[in-house]
Order: C-alpha cells, then structure tokens, then sequence
C-alpha cells in the first residue's frame, strides 16, 4: 500500500518559500503547499490568536500557518533562531492545536545541535526512505534558487524606478518568479535565471548617473519581507530611488559571516550584539562610508537586537553625516503614515544632495 505524500507548508518568508517549496517536492518527494500571499487579514487572525507582547514577525507568520493549514497542509515546518524566534515555534504549535487543527509539526528549534544527523533526523520525518544523495544534489540546487532570487531581486530595485514604460520590470520580475515556482530541476533554474537578466537587461531606463540611493538595513523578517515591510522598496523605487538591502539570506547565511563582518566595524561594535546586529552594523557603515544619500532602519516593534543597534547606527550618522529614518512595524501600521514619513525622508535627501553637488 503507497503511503500518501505529506503535504506541508512553511510560514511566508519573502520569495523563499519557492527555494522551500523546491527543496521539499525534489528532494523529499512531498506535496508542498504554497499558502496565498499575506494580507491584512493573515495579519489579523494571526494578531487575534498571539499574545499582545509578542514581536510582529510571531503574528504574520501565525496567520501564514493558519492560511496554509486551511489550504490543505497536513505538516508543518518552523524554523529556529537565536532570539526570540528559537521560541516561536513550541508556542504556534500549542496555539495552532488549542485551535483544533490536526497536523504534523516540525519545530527545527528541536532539531538545533549543530549536527547534521539532527537535522537528518526532522527531514525523515517528511520522508524516511530519501537517498542521501539525493538530498546532498538538491540542497544545492535549492542554495543557487536562492541566491538567483536573491540576485534579480537585488537588481530589480536598483533599477525599476527608471524605467521608461511603467510596469516593465515588475513584469520580467513576475515572470522570474513564476518560473522559479514551476522549476522541477537545476537547468529550470538557470534557464529562469538568464532569461530574467537577460529581459531586465533589454528594458529602457532613464537613470541618472548620481541617482538617489538609500540602503535598507534592520531585523531580518521586517527589511525582508515585503507584506511586513508594507512594500517599502516599492515605494522608494516608485519615488526614483536606486535601493539596496543588504539583509537577504545570501549576505547573512552563505557569504558574509560574523569574523569578516566584525573585523570592519570594530570602532563600533566589539561584541555580537544579536542575530543580525553585526550584519546591519557592517552593512550601515558600508552604505554610509559608500556615499550613499540616506539610510532607513526598519524593525518589528519589541525587537530588542534591532533597538540595541540604534545607538551605534546614531554614531554613524554623526560620523559620515548620513540622514537615517528609524521605522518600526507592528500590526496596525498604516501604509498612509508610512508614505508620510517617507515623502518627507525623500524631501530632505533630495534637497540635501542637491546643495552638496
């Protein structure tokens, strides 16, 4: 008798639930479900069921569990971290089951040695017969979906704001993600990869030669993920502004590590201070020492790593007399005070550099 195929789901995270949804049907032989995306309503039921002191990232993806459950996901997977995050999953798990969903959960946090046999170990419960192999060739596969995305998407908001017909790049950049949901194979990848950069290549832009750049650094989740982010690189490219963010799962996991990162902020920081701390410090620097026309800061409310780093971020500014906007998420934030703020923000930065040219 064939054992039916779990049908799992992670929380949304970005465009990276593609790279998990690749990982799980090509190398675990699972069904993976790809719950809708986010709205104000996963915000809400997930703000509903979640205590009120916890930090906003813990109701987005509560609500993003809920929507994949409903969609038919029987198993559930939860990542772990060094902060609060390395706590989120034992409580969603308890919440999601005092609702009375019946589901398998996979609390990575339990799994968290260090050791590969561990980890071995939470992916046998998906499948317990996949070839190591197997496995070893697509993790690797998954690794270089995500660093395309990561790429494009670096490009696509470095560029989309200049272009001549309005629309162009978000069409090429949806047509990239597309593909990389359908990929079943490492030649689908690359075949996606090089047709996104060879369309975004081919649109006309109009781009100064000094455009307005800002930097975007902050708490992982937050700067990454465009509905918790209320589409904030959007709106700064839909201003004119060449955008750059340096918190991606590239940077941060596969190319830059503590040691390299802390050894070109140590005026500034002598300890780890936090997940992303170091990162966003080295990052901070880099934006301001590159001449870089302002810098934002954004953050989910309660996020002690992120407000630990405001003080050395202040410095910063006082030392390479950037201009830094400090934006904090929660779940009433409100995309008209958002774009207030940010018209402002884009006032000053362009008075400012054009009294310094």
């Amino acid at each position: 008798m064939e054992i039916p195929k779990k049908k799992v789901a992670f929380p949304i995270f970005g465009n990276y639930n593609l790279c998990i949804k690749y990982f799980v049907e090509q190398a675990l032989g699972a069904e993976y479900i790809l719950q809708p995306p986010m709205t104000k309503q996963t915000m809400e039921i997930g703000a509903r069921y979640s205590p009120d002191s916890v930090c906003t990232p813990f109701k987005s993806s509560l609500g993003s569990m809920i929507d994949a459950l409903e969609a038919g996901a029987d198993t559930l997977i939860m990542t772990f971290g060094i902060c609060r995050l390395g706590y989120y999953g034992e409580l969603q798990g308890e919440i999601l089951k005092s609702l009375g969903y019946e589901f398998d959960f996979i609390n990575l946090s339990d799994y968290s040695t260090g050791k590969a046999k561990d980890y071995l170990k939470a992916l046998h419960r998906i499948n317990p017969k996949v070839p190591a192999a197997r496995l070893a060739r697509v993790s690797a596969e998954s690794i270089r979906m995500l660093t395309c995305l990561d790429e494009i998407e670096g490009e696509y908001y470095k560029n989309c704001g200049f272009e001549l017909q309005h629309g162009s790049y978000k069409k090429a950049w949806r047509r990239f993600l597309l593909s990389m949901e359908t990929a079943e194979n490492l030649h689908d990848i690359e075949t996606a990869y090089r047709t996104a950069k060879r369309e975004f290549a081919s649109i006309p832009i109009n781009k100064p030669s000094n455009p307005l750049r800002v930097g975007i650094v902050g708490e992982y989740f937050t700067a990454v993920d465009e509905f918790s982010n209320h589409n904030l690189e959007q709106k700064l490219t839909d201003m004119g502004v060449e955008v750059h963010r340096f918190m991606s799962v590239t940077n941060r996991n596969l190319r830059y590590h503590g040691k390299n990162l802390s050894a070109g902020i140590k005026e500034y920081c002598t300890y780890e201070m936090g997940p992303t701390s170091t990162a966003n410090i080295w990052g901070a620097k880099y934006y301001a020492s590159h001449g870089f026309d302002g810098m934002i800061h954004v953050k989910s409310a309660g996020c002690t790593p992120e407000i630990d780093i405001m003080p050395i971020l202040q410095n910063i500014n006082a030392d390479y007399k950037i201009p830094v906007l400090y934006l904090t998420y929660d779940s009433q934030t409100s995309d008209t005070g958002l774009e207030t703020r940010l018209e402002a923000f884009y006032d000053m930065i362009q008075m400012r550099k054009q009294e310094i040219v």
